[in-house]
């Protein structure tokens, strides 16, 4: 435990030898704080429970998801099924300004540290989180229907059970020309092992894609880098089987151009992502 580790003399010496090395680096530099601030504490958010069978172990934040709907004034709020309508189309300047920006930009920035043990508010965060500059009052009515979904079920988390087997898959998905201010697609992908998800990720697209196959295609290339660095660290760590890597996509289109050699011009401007999925397959 935490106790037992600052209770003995060997777990000490080490942690006082990193702090060491940390001010002899000049890792970082002590100002005085600015008038009117004060120092934010540290706090314990996560809870680590055992699963429902007894096998596995949880990660969740309730109390963190609890706090956010306390200060907020949702406790008490009716919950919703979805984080976001799926009708909704946030533009930058399509009603009032809010009136209060940095209270919009704090709860925001809650909601992403919520994100670590919260998958499935992932795209939701992301959308909101493009109008932190100028909010306005649609974008803070999305914030609060976030909130209502998390109070369906503030407790919720990862769950990890010992499965018998490390096999590491990677599903992946695009929208396609979704952002209604510059049609830009976004990507998301969820990387399992041994069937417990470790890695997933929402993002906009850099570029706007001609198809969507064409931001079916980036998104695997996307998941493909995750999938590749996770299968290193783990060889690292000596822990991952020598067992293929198994990637999903459910645009035929996009698995048509990955397994397919001969490029034509509508697919050359995706070349580097081609080459570079095609690559992986073989090997």
């Amino acid at each position: 435990t935490v106790r037992e580790a600052l209770d003995h003399p060997g777990w000490r010496q080490a942690m006082i030898d990193e702090m060491q090395a940390l001010e002899n680096n000049g890792t970082w530099e002590l100002v005085p704080l600015p008038p009117g601030k004060t120092p934010v504490g540290c706090r314990w958010v996560y809870t680590v429970k055992v699963g429902p069978t007894g096998d596995g172990v949880v990660i969740s934040q309730r109390k963190y998801a609890l706090d956010i709907l306390e200060e907020t004034g949702m406790q008490n709020c009716r919950p919703v099924e979805s984080p976001m309508d799926p009708n909704l189309k946030l533009m930058a300047d399509q009603s009032e300004v809010y009136p209060d920006p940095e209270r919009y930009r704090r709860l925001v920035g809650k909601l992403i540290y919520l994100t670590i043990t919260r998958p499935d508010i992932s795209f939701a965060v992301g959308v909101v989180s493009q109008f932190m500059q100028n909010p306005h009052l649609d974008h803070w009515n999305a914030v609060m229907r976030i909130l209502r979904y998390i109070k369906r079920a503030p407790g919720q988390g990862l769950l990890y059970e010992d499965k018998g087997n490390t096999q590491l898959s990677g599903y992946c998905d695009a929208d396609w020309a979704g952002c209604p201010m510059d049609r830009r697609s976004t990507s998301g992908y969820c990387v399992f092992i041994g069937g417990n998800l470790v890695s997933w990720k929402s993002k906009k697209q850099t570029v706007v894609a001609r198809s969507s196959a064409e931001a079916e295609y980036r998104s695997m290339a996307m998941v493909t880098s995750e999938l590749m660095w996770i299968k290193q660290f783990l060889q690292e760590l000596r822990f991952c089987e020598e067992l293929q890597m198994k990637l999903y996509c459910d645009n035929q289109a996009a698995l048509h151009i990955a397994s397919n050699p001969v490029f034509h011009e509508r697919t050359k401007h995706i070349e580097i992502d081609c080459h570079f999925i095609r690559e992986k397959l073989l090997s």
